[in-house]
């Protein structure tokens, strides 16, 4: 669990440094599963139906950091 603080640390701090295997374990971690890929782009759902689709390239794009942020509740 500290090492998923600490990768919200970072996307707090560096949004544009962030990096697609870390987005993937903090989603994970707040209880959202992959549901759905197509060509890049990976959808993943948590159990209240909450959708978000994150596009795999690194570094992952700031705007897809700071939705992921908002949607957890930072």
């Amino acid at each position: 669990m500290a090492g998923v603080e600490k990768i919200i640390k970072k996307m707090e701090q560096s949004p544009h440094e962030i990096r697609f295997n870390e987005i993937v374990n903090v989603l994970n971690h707040y209880g959202y599963i992959e549901v759905r890929v197509k060509g890049s782009h990976h959808h993943f759902r948590n159990e209240e139906g909450d959708l978000i689709t994150i596009p795999k390239h690194n570094p992952v794009k700031a705007v897809y950091v700071k939705d992921v942020l908002t949607r957890i509740g930072r």
